[in-house]
């Protein structure tokens, strides 16, 4: 029984960016992550270690959005993407990285988002 586990709106304070000052400063950002994976074995035993466990997958997200620095968006959702594939019975991942700009500009963000496999 294949599904699709959502975690959306997933938001964190990192640093990442081109600009130095953006990698100080820093700057706020939230992940949507999708993760298709086989549901069949938890559906039937109402079990957490049958599925994926959603605090272990924000927490692996936390991690890299806060702990790392990347110039670029495309290599943060690339390391979560990357990360959550490596994760048992996840099938694919789709993942989408917004940036929140720190000047007042007449946009929500800036965002990549990727697929793997």
């Amino acid at each position: 029984m294949p599904g699709t586990m959502r975690l959306h709106g997933l938001r964190f304070f990192g640093h990442h960016g081109h600009g130095q000052a953006e990698r100080q400063l820093g700057s706020h950002f939230v992940v949507d992550l999708d993760l298709t994976t086989d549901f069949w074995a938890a559906a039937r035993s109402d079990q957490l270690s049958d599925t994926i466990s959603y605090p272990d997958v924000y927490e692996l997200v936390r991690r890299l959005t806060e702990e790392t620095e990347f110039h670029l968006l495309e290599a943060l959702a690339a390391r979560i993407a990357s990360a959550a594939m490596d994760l048992p019975a996840v099938l694919s991942v789709r993942v989408r990285v917004t940036k929140q700009p720190r000047l007042p500009l007449q946009t929500e963000g800036f965002a990549v988002e990727l697929e793997l496999p």
